[in-house]
């Protein structure tokens, strides 16, 4: 049903590449072009994440975000087990922004973003050591080995530790739990940024990251959940603009 819906416009839509570091704004107005221009009517089907993904050359994070900000601007659906569609621009309510929270707390909204992924993340890792799928390790395999080769380009990095984390939320098979990370995705992103910038910080990220991945590999729930922790009290200590004393500068797992 899928690729009938979306066949006929495969034959004139052609989307650009987009290189900037606010992908997902590309992503969008050239989807609000193309609905614009009357190329993608309502009940239309867009194609699935991971082929949207491959057409315009970006990471299925970027895809995500786009997605939500085309579905808070009320030009798409999204129906569980079925895929996303065009609407008619009237159906949905724009979402209240978490950006803008932030924004308002300043620092107090930083603490807030840190504090709410303490409690979710390591969990999170713990039921994706028992339940991920083939398909997620070779994702998150795919993003450690993109951040190896992006220690100094914080876009192409940024994106894959991301599609990281995220393969982590979809591999605990809760939809509800990847809901709540699609929600802060943005907050996430500024963080990185900001870490990025620390001397050391994305090595010492990417070491971490290789921990959660080999316990996610060893299917070893408690290794996961503890690795979770020692990345996330890593993050912590970076996003202070300090170096933890005895976190390793190596990418060696």
């Amino acid at each position: 049903m899928a690729n009938e819906a979306f066949a006929p416009l495969g034959d004139k839509l052609v989307y650009k590449t987009v290189r900037t570091s606010r992908l997902y704004e590309q992503i969008v107005q050239q989807i609000e072009d193309s609905i614009l221009k009357g190329a993608l009517k309502p009940g239309d089907q867009l194609p699935a994440e991971r082929e949207l993904a491959q057409n315009f050359g970006v990471s299925r994070t970027a895809v995500r975000e786009a997605v939500k900000a085309l579905r808070e601007k009320g030009l798409v659906e999204a129906y569980s087990g079925r895929g996303t569609f065009i609407t008619n621009g009237t159906s949905n309510a724009i979402r209240q922004s978490l950006d803008l929270m932030i924004r308002i707390g300043q620092h107090e909204g930083s603490t807030h973003l840190a504090e709410l992924r303490q409690i979710l993340e390591p969990e999170i890792a713990a039921l994706a050591a028992t339940r991920i799928e083939e398909q997620l390790l070779v994702t998150m395999r795919e993003a450690v080995a993109t951040m190896d080769r992006g220690l100094h380009d914080p876009g192409a990095y940024i994106e894959a530790d991301l599609d990281f984390h995220l393969a982590l939320a979809e591999a605990a098979a809760n939809p509800l739990v990847l809901s709540l990370l699609d929600s802060i995705v943005g907050l996430l992103r500024e963080q990185r940024m900001k870490i990025f910038q620390v001397d050391g910080g994305p090595e010492r990220g990417q070491f971490h990251h290789k921990k959660i991945l080999a316990a996610i590999e060893a299917r070893d729930a408690d290794k996961a959940r503890a690795a979770m922790r020692a990345h996330l009290d890593q993050v912590k200590n970076d996003s202070k603009g300090s170096s933890p004393e005895e976190t390793p500068h190596t990418t060696d797992s």
